[in-house]
């Protein structure tokens, strides 16, 4: 075998991948139940050529291929310096502790590995030992959560929270014991040297290949704060896998984002700051009382509990206009006020740079309010959530500035994803991305899905629109759950949604006596839910997008995979409207140039759910009639997997009936 990142000739890199994922070659001899997949080895084997040329490539695999080997053999060999990012934080974790080490071990290969996370995934010393003395915890359980961790911060050897799963990831004591780049002292701060942070990114300035996550690759493009800045000048290979969030995840860092959050924090560390170190400098409370009755002004605009608007959907006399001079000019006086007092602590200056980079944000969106400012290739919008409000400043595109990322040194660019393509057309994708001429493959995948499972559409549904409709999907799924024997996922388009069907199931279960434990979306961690739905074998598991991809339940306890509606973008959305009217403006149309390929590719995430392996059987039942009345709905189910397609519930109970057979002869 060749050792890694070696140059050889194309040919060669074909011969030994065949060998290597043949019948008789280190990956069948080391990996329990491992069969040689002809798409798997097509796939490795395209990588590994444009990886040699330093090309860029789209990769679609179907769900089944066993695209991560497919990409990770190649490039454990042939890639250099590689950085390998991917969709989620537990993604990231899986490559790293499990798929790495497996292939590093089956290869023989002396790659050195490091996993790389955003800063707010890191204890921070200094940070921590802030809390502990300043005792601003008001909860008991925050109380107990800190003990937990400072017990924790004299064991570990990365600082990773995720180690710490006794404290929840969404624990608030979190954001009171890791840094920001705002807040961090760098290096000033007497604990640099033991710092996570900095440590992490040493392992991956060294290491030659380094597992990061899209949100922490696209922040760190946007933000240069996650250390990847000093990595990609010197990577050969870069893969994304799920590349289909990457338009999304590009988006949101590309963009400029200013919160309310942001500004009563910056109240909340001034105050504590001039109380400890300049207390006879200012009135501190008198000083940052105008900025949060401001920041809460500016939230209070909006009755609403969640609200998106576009810019020129505020009325011209909404207070929100009013409060944002208010927040401007409290910003401008505490600047004031922070200038003269900076150099009594190095945490006052911190407080002055924080509040100057708000102040600036706050006027950039400010200035883009004149429509002479805003160049077109923006939109403005706000959001508001429970408590807090977003000005957000969108690109309508993100190709243009992707495109300039990929300048420079010549390096292989690999994307790949079970969903890009639409009925294997990858011009949506290609047009988001800018990925104009690259080449781009699609491979099948292996599963036999006409015998696998049934698709389902539900005959006599009403309009999705109608007000009944949620009920009516739960009427359609009730006697399919039965005749599956729960192992089901309810896929909904809206949280309010999940609501209403957790209450309606829940009222159902008990009236007809089934058994079926019921698992919903925001009543735990969705890691913690999926394990508890997995060890119950006959549950009901209801959830929104988080639940619609990057979840993997093989075997029986998933049988049936149930979608509300057909996944398209809300026409409300701020960003979705202005990129509609943007289209409009070039002749195209943005329901079938756009939302409908959206939709597809989303679609497509939350079908994949169903079918994890060879062995896997189960039923998709899609409810929206949509898929069959409107002409594009052939566009959707072809895109599909190729399951045996009915519209009869019988059918779809005798399937289950069937399958209950076949498993009681099997377990005899």
């Amino acid at each position: 075998m060749s050792p890694p990142n070696t140059t050889i000739a194309p040919d060669q890199h074909d011969t030994e991948i065949a060998h290597l994922f043949g019948s008789d070659g280190p990956l069948s001899q080391a990996i329990p139940g491992y069969r040689p997949r002809s798409p798997q080895i097509e796939m490795a084997k395209t990588i590994a050529s444009a990886i040699a040329g330093h090309g860029t490539l789209l990769a679609e695999a179907g769900t089944g291929t066993g695209k991560t080997y497919a990409y990770l053999i190649p490039a454990l060999l042939w890639g250099g310096k590689t950085i390998v990012s991917t969709g989620t934080k537990n993604l990231q974790d899986q490559l790293f502790l499990r798929d790495i080490p497996t292939i590093r071990k089956v290869l023989k290969a002396p790659v050195s590995v490091a996993l790389l996370k955003g800063r707010a995934n890191y204890l921070c010393h200094y940070h921590l030992e802030r809390t502990l003395q300043n005792g601003r915890l008001t909860s008991r359980e925050d109380v107990g959560y800190l003990r937990d961790i400072s017990r924790f911060i004299k064991t570990t050897a990365s600082g990773d929270k995720a180690e710490l799963s006794r404290v929840p990831e969404g624990a608030s004591v979190w954001s009171l014991v890791t840094s920001t780049k705002e807040n961090c002292v760098g290096s000033e701060c007497q604990y640099y040297q033991d710092c996570f942070v900095m440590k992490a990114r040493k392992e991956a300035q060294q290491a030659d290949v380094v597992v990061v996550n899209h949100h922490l690759f696209f922040a760190d493009v946007a933000l240069k704060d996650t250390g990847i800045a000093e990595l990609l000048p010197s990577a050969n290979t870069v893969i994304f896998d799920e590349a289909h969030q990457l338009p999304e995840t590009a988006t949101l860092f590309f963009g400029e984002t200013v919160s309310t959050s942001q500004v009563l924090e910056l109240c909340r560390d001034v105050l504590a700051e001039g109380l400890s170190h300049a207390r006879d400098g200012a009135e501190w409370a008198k000083l940052v009382a105008p900025v949060e009755r401001a920041a809460r002004d500016l939230r209070l605009a909006f009755p609403q509990d969640i609200v998106r608007l576009s810019l020129d959907q505020i009325a011209p006399s909404s207070p929100f206009f009013e409060a944002l001079e208010a927040l401007k000019r409290g910003l401008d006086d505490m600047i004031a006020v922070l200038e003269k007092q900076a150099e009594r602590a190095e945490t006052l200056e911190q407080c002055r740079a924080r509040a100057i980079l708000l102040l600036d944000q706050i006027e950039k969106w400010n200035a883009a309010l004149d429509l002479k400012a805003n160049d077109g290739e923006y939109v403005l919008w706000v959001e508001a959530f429970s408590v807090s409000l977003q000005l957000h400043r969108t690109p309508l595109s993100i190709a243009p500035i992707f495109n300039k990322q990929r300048e420079g040194t010549p390096r292989a660019w690999i994307f790949t994803s079970a969903t890009m393509a639409v009925k294997n057309d990858f011009t949506h994708y290609v047009s988001q991305m800018g990925l104009w001429n690259e080449p781009a493959h699609t491979w099948p995948s292996p599963f036999n899905y006409q015998e696998q499972g049934y698709l389902y559409v539900p005959d006599r549904m009403p309009d999705p629109n109608s007000r009944d409709y949620t009920d009516a999907v739960i009427d359609a799924a009730l006697p399919v759950i039965t005749a599956a024997g729960g192992r089901t996922f309810l896929l909904c388009t809206t949280l309010k949604a999940v609501r209403h069907c957790a209450e309606r199931l829940k009222s159902e279960f008990e009236q007809r006596g089934l058994d079926f434990p019921l698992f919903v979306q925001g009543t735990a961690g969705r890691t913690e839910l999926l394990d508890r739905f997995r060890a119950a074998g006959n549950g009901v598991l209801i959830g929104s997008q988080s639940f619609w991809e990057g979840v993997d339940v093989r075997g029986e306890a998933l049988s049936l995979v149930i979608i509300d509606k057909l996944p398209f973008s809300p026409p409300d959305d701020p960003v979705l409207a202005a990129r509609i009217s943007a289209m409009e403006k070039k002749g195209l149309n943005g329901f079938v140039h756009h939302q409908l390929p959206e939709a597809i590719i989303n679609l497509k995430q939350g079908a994949g759910r169903l079918i994890r392996d060879e062995t896997d059987r189960g039923v998709l039942m899609i409810c929206d009639p949509r898929l069959i009345s409107k002409p594009y709905g052939k566009r959707i189910w072809q895109s599909l997997p190729g399951f045996a397609r009915t519209r009869v519930e019988a059918d779809v109970v005798a399937f289950f009936g069937q399958l209950k057979q076949n498993n009681a002869a099997s377990a005899e």
